[in-house]
């Protein structure tokens, strides 16, 4: 199923398992996991390109239906602290082929959803796949590749967050005009199913090794280095999401960007972050450092300039490829960051982020929309810039980070 060859490795004199060093990677695998993300993501953004037809079906408000997407991620929180604990003793292999069932489940269901109490109680599944994957991408990352390989491979699997990106939204307003809303989640259904065949002849058997705990996600926060590189993460999550959440009244109301070029600007911005996942992996090879206080920082710098310069259609599409080829680097940056410093407990520290992300999208929004009501549009984009070079200020003198681990397998040290 795999060209993956792993050797076992590890000290029992000291009561750990055997740990897995891969003496060759297995990119098929790594590509099924960028495949799992794209489907996620496309799945979770659907919502977003579908609200009106959607509450039109379900006899509901815009708002109500837009509880979907709220629903998704709030669950997606708390599924990333608890599945790594609830599936301890699961084989990995067999737990991320349930997220893809969970997956296919989820746009079934509600492609076939007759009222909203349904629908949304679909997107629970969606939520808990989408929660236990984020919580183990780096860690099942760490077996599939040798550690100087992991930059790469991590690159490629969050390449799929920047498709979804681009793919998603056009996706669904094409089909939900063609052939209604409904059909949008059926072709999510599809990707599901390609992606689930991929993964079952791709992916390695990977025993459960560690007995992880819900309480080890606070034991991490307590490890030196580990509570400030958490606090450097949030920034530039909740700055990017402040941002992002009100890209479009600050596009129309700065330039006058209409709707096509609208679509047209958030297209090179996923096309761009697609991209800056690429160069993230090329960085990182170089700095990991470097690294994860650049991205913010450009992020910050684009947003000043785009209160600060003279508004122009041209240079604003100019400026957001910027902002999205510097934040495609920051989920692979910070994945990578979590492997390096907590090789031992990667899919708890995984959780970990996932919950930070999560609670980095609401308060970013909330930040965003309380600053709107109080000084405009400009405001939050000053605000939120101000967010991004904080985290890269802080990154640069506080985050500590890890060395790769090179031993006689030129491969860290990782128990699941």
């Amino acid at each position: 199923m795999s060209d993956c060859v792993c050797d076992a490795v590890g000290d029992p004199s000291q009561g750990n398992a055997p740990a897995i060093a891969p003496a060759s990677p297995a990119w098929m695998a790594v590509f099924s996991l960028a495949m799992g993300v794209f489907g996620l993501l496309t799945a979770e953004y659907l919502p977003a390109s579908l609200l009106t037809p959607m509450a039109a079906g379900l006899g509901v408000s815009e708002a109500l239906a837009g509880q979907a997407v709220t629903v998704t991620a709030v669950v997606a929180l708390f599924a990333g602290l608890l599945v790594p604990s609830l599936t301890r003793g699961i084989d990995r292999r067999v737990v991320l082929l349930g997220f893809s069932l969970l997956m296919i489940a989820s746009n079934v269901l509600v492609a076939l959803s007759s009222n909203l109490a349904v629908l949304l109680a679909m997107r629970v599944l969606l939520g808990i796949a989408l929660g236990g994957f984020w919580s183990m991408a780096a860690a099942v990352a760490m077996r599939l590749v040798p550690a100087a390989l992991l930059p790469r491979a991590l690159s490629i699997i969050f390449s799929g967050i920047a498709v979804g990106t681009v793919v998603a939204v056009p996706l669904g307003s094409y089909l939900g005009g063609l052939y209604g809303w409904r059909s949008a989640f059926v072709a999510a259904a599809a990707v599901g199913v390609v992606t689930l065949a991929f993964q079952w002849f791709t992916l390695p058997p990977m025993a459960a090794r560690r007995t992880a705990r819900l309480r080890t996600v606070l034991d991490l926060l307590l490890r030196p280095g580990i509570a400030v590189g958490m606090l450097g993460c949030v920034l530039a999550h909740t700055g990017h999401f402040a941002l992002f959440t009100y890209i479009r009244p600050f596009l129309e109301s700065t330039a006058g960007v209409g709707a096509d070029g609208l679509a047209l600007m958030l297209l090179g911005f996923g096309v761009a972050n697609f991209a800056g996942t690429l160069l993230a992996g090329w960085l990182m090879e170089r700095s990991l450092r470097g690294t994860l206080a650049l991205m913010p920082g450009l992020v910050g710098v684009a947003a000043f300039a785009l209160v600060l310069l003279p508004a122009s259609v041209t240079g604003q599409a100019l400026l957001v490829a910027i902002w999205g080829m510097a934040f495609g680097g920051v989920p692979v940056a910070w994945s990578n960051w979590v492997a390096r410093s907590v090789p031992d407990q990667a899919e708890s520290a995984g959780g970990m982020v996932v919950a930070s992300v999560q609670s980095s999208i609401a308060a970013g929004a909330a930040a965003g929309g309380a600053m709107f009501a109080f000084s405009g549009i400009a405001g939050v984009f000053i605000v939120g810039g101000t967010l991004m070079l904080l985290a890269a200020l802080l990154i640069a003198l506080r985050v500590k980070v890890e060395a790769p681990r090179h031993g006689a397998g030129a491969s860290p040290t990782l128990h699941l």
